[in-house]
């Protein structure tokens, strides 16, 4: 699809939003058969996956290393009020591979879409990226985001993501579908899609890991979308009723590896995996 050149944020993207506010709930559940270090425990304890540590560094620092990678210049992180532990590991404004770091606080937990909105001054008339905290993605999913021109996701490939990451085939049967129309432009999210949406979607289904390129007409979207039912605004949703208001979003096809953080039982293959080499090629 031709972009318009005109449009904000039309330029390669050298910004990137981490949603890093969580609270940890799934991390901090007790888990007989997760045995961690000493210091994992403690992080596991508090809930901070960002913090969590992996072959000595934070694991935020991985996450921000394959954004540097990618081109990202200046990096958000969107934040609880209550940071000091994460402020202290990034002291100053410089983060790892010399990436420029804002905080920006969202005063309270009430959804992704939520997030987002605490980055509206921040992010001005350019594009940026929108990733999770607590997943560490591919370099050339972010590097394809970040050139693509326009708006968009990456839809990965969901049988490439069990075969290469840390993510079950049940975990990642039950994350958001993403449909594409003939153009390849995002027609629907199925969020916690059911079996048979599962079943029709096939080998070939496209999975969201959350992994978004904006430009600041998706504010307006996050500051008008209804909440769920558990009364949190969420990006899906926000994308969503920007699509229904005429934004539209190419859809980046990706291949893994996409490592996620979530619960202690992800710490070991998370740190085999970082350790080894090849997890964000």
């Amino acid at each position: 699809m031709t972009r318009d050149t005109a449009t904000p944020g039309s330029g390669r993207a050298r910004r990137a939003v981490v949603l890093a506010r969580g609270a940890g709930t799934r991390m901090r559940a007790a888990d007989a058969q997760a045995p961690l270090l000493p210091d994992q425990a403690q992080a596991a304890a508090s809930g901070h996956k960002a913090l969590m540590p992996i072959a000595g560094r934070p694991f935020l620092d991985f996450v921000l290393r394959a954004l540097a990678e990618a081109g990202i210049t200046e990096v958000a992180l969107v934040v609880a009020p209550d940071h000091r532990e994460m402020r202290a590991a990034y002291p100053g404004d410089l983060g790892p591979a010399g990436l420029r770091l804002a905080w920006l606080v969202q005063t309270d937990a009430r959804g992704t879409a939520d997030a987002v909105l605490a980055a509206r001054e921040w992010t001005g008339d350019e594009a940026f990226l929108v990733i999770n905290g607590d997943n560490v993605y591919p370099v050339a999913a972010l590097r394809a985001l970040a050139d693509l021109g326009g708006p968009g996701l990456a839809g990965f490939e969901r049988d490439n993501l069990v075969a290469t990451g840390n993510i079950s085939a049940d975990r990642i049967a039950a994350f958001a579908l993403v449909e594409a129309d003939g153009d390849g432009d995002l027609s629907r999210i199925v969020e916690k899609p059911a079996a048979n949406d599962v079943e029709r979607a096939g080998a070939t289904a496209l999975v969201s890991m959350n992994l978004w390129r904006f430009d600041r007409r998706i504010f307006e979207a996050c500051r008008d979308v209804a909440p769920s039912p558990r009364g949190e605004k969420e990006l899906p949703a926000a994308a969503m009723l920007a699509l229904s208001r005429g934004m539209s979003f190419t859809v980046v096809r990706a291949r893994g590896p996409v490592l996620d953080l979530s619960c202690r039982s992800d710490v070991a293959g998370v740190t085999r995996r970082l350790t080894g080499g090849g997890a964000t090629a």
